[in-house]
């Protein structure tokens, strides 16, 4: 099964109407899909793969062979209410508490900040590229998102770290996530992320070439009228390699108002009688309009 690639640099020329068919089709069915020529500089995500490869060896990796869940799994116990990962969080809009985690770098601050400013512009373009998909304004998701002080951005760092019995435990047990545009960073190498999708699971490749792997949280469910999906996920562990995982959320602020865009809801609290009015004068038209319609009338509007 072939994960979608969208490849951003098909918006300018004649591709342009595939490419966004493409990326509707992989909104609407698969909830996934992988991101090229994203213009995020490919250095700088090379830089930040090192540094968090490098904190976790020098802050978290002992700590976390030494923890509850390692002993468990030591002593050959099924785990079933913890996950097989060594994480931290990282908020960076609308403000950031980088400096307080403990022994971070400057450096690790400096690259991290530069490289969450150029992907947010991703974030944003995405947005748009759905929100023209679905017929909305194309800044609407971004708006709806923004509450009183803009957008909530926030990374997940995670290694998923050499398991002795992979049987026993989720490197990340399954579900969706709860915000808006997923943007992952992830292990050119090390297998372990999975996706839900015709009651299958679909294994993603490890990041070549540091393409993007991005996935829709349950907010871009709810706000696209259940058109474009929030899928359930996975992370297996593994006894040969420790798998990286930097997942940037695009998400509402905690005080945004969400609900699905009023463009893509179907007409509601009408009589059937007042629809058959409506059909026996537009029969043979597109039923769009006629929806459209019924809207205005619901609402109290003649049409």
């Amino acid at each position: 099964m072939e994960i979608p690639v969208i490849d951003l640099d098909q918006l300018h020329g004649e591709k342009r109407s595939k490419t966004l068919a493409l990326l509707h089709e992989a909104c609407e069915k698969w909830g996934f899909f992988q991101v090229d020529n994203h213009g995020i500089d490919k250095k700088l995500m090379e830089k930040v793969k090192q540094l968090v490869n490098t904190y976790y060896d020098e802050n978290l990796k002992g700590s976390f062979y030494e923890s509850d869940i390692a002993t468990s799994l030591n002593n050959k116990e099924i785990i079933s209410n913890m996950d097989w990962e060594s994480t931290f969080f990282i908020w960076h809009r609308p403000e950031s508490n980088i400096n307080e985690i403990p022994n971070i770098s400057e450096e690790f601050c400096k690259t991290m900040d530069e490289y969450i400013a150029q992907l947010i512009k991703l974030a944003e373009k995405l947005s748009e590229l759905m929100c023209e998909n679905l017929g909305l304004e194309k800044n609407h998701i971004k708006e709806v998102f923004s509450g009183t002080k803009g957008p909530s951005v926030g990374t997940k760092v995670a290694k998923y770290p050499q398991c002795p019995n992979p049987e026993l435990v989720r490197g990340l047990r399954e579900h969706t996530d709860a915000g808006g545009i997923i943007l992952l960073l992830q292990d050119d190498q090390v297998h372990g992320l999975e996706f839900l999708k015709d009651g299958e699971w679909v294994q993603i490749p490890p990041s070549k070439n540091n393409t993007i792997f991005i996935n829709t949280g349950d907010q871009v469910e709810v706000l696209s009228n259940g058109r474009y999906k929030s899928v359930v996920h996975r992370v297996m562990a593994d006894t040969n390699g420790s798998r990286l995982s930097i997942a940037t959320f695009y998400n509402p602020a905690g005080d945004a108002l969400i609900s699905p865009a009023p463009k893509l809801l179907y007409p509601n609290h009408y009589r059937f009688q007042e629809y058959l009015k409506l059909y026996s004068t537009t029969k043979f038209s597109e039923k769009v309009p006629r929806f459209e319609s019924m809207k205005k009338l619901a609402n109290g509007h003649h049409v």
